[in-house]
């Protein structure tokens, strides 16, 4: 007999039920229906593109693992971050970079529609701490101990799934994220 942790399967009801939600119920033949947006995502402000790049995350026992993400360096794209999205790839992210000096970072997920992995990650590029299957559409702050410079947000179960924890260390590929950061 297999035991399945609560916090797993948790995890996967809740992202069954967001499954459910961008798929809808239908009968054969009929099209879709799908959850409407909550109305500060119709809302939205008209950020420019993201600049993108790649986060290698290397965990302290496992191997690599990469991950395309857009960066979040101004305070409007810290802001509104992943919100008001039904999907993300299974290797894509988003890295926030916070001016220096290093934080004790918060995050929330009120008009955030699928549930995250929040990977804190300190000025030395080393992971302080993970919260795992983050509930979307909450007002909960979520964070971890320690001062943090970047988060990576992933798809829930994905640290898990990664071997992803305390003491990873991260490296980051593209633009500085020092002078992106700077300036926001």
């Amino acid at each position: 007999r297999r035991f399945v942790p609560f916090a797993l399967l948790g995890g996967l009801l809740v992202a069954g039920a967001v499954a459910l939600a961008v798929r809808g119920c239908r009968k054969h033949g009929e099209e879709p229906v799908v959850a409407p947006l909550p109305a500060e995502c119709a809302e939205a402000p008209d950020l420019p593109p993201l600049e993108r790049g790649e986060v290698v995350v290397h965990p302290v026992d496992g191997e690599p693992v990469r991950v395309r993400v857009e960066l979040a360096a101004t305070d409007e794209q810290r802001q509104f971050g992943l919100m008001c999205r039904w999907e993300l790839d299974p290797n894509a992210g988003m890295l926030f970079l916070f001016p220096p000096p290093a934080r004790q970072q918060s995050f929330w997920m009120r008009n955030t529609l699928i549930p995250l992995d929040m990977i804190f990650i300190d000025v030395d590029r080393k992971v302080l701490g993970v919260v795992e299957w983050a509930e979307p559409r909450t007002r909960t702050s979520r964070s971890v101990p320690g001062e943090s410079l970047y988060v990576l947000e992933v798809n829930g179960g994905f640290a898990h799934a990664h071997g992803i924890g305390t003491g990873a260390r991260i490296e980051i590929i593209g633009p500085d994220p020092g002078a992106a950061a700077a300036d926001g």
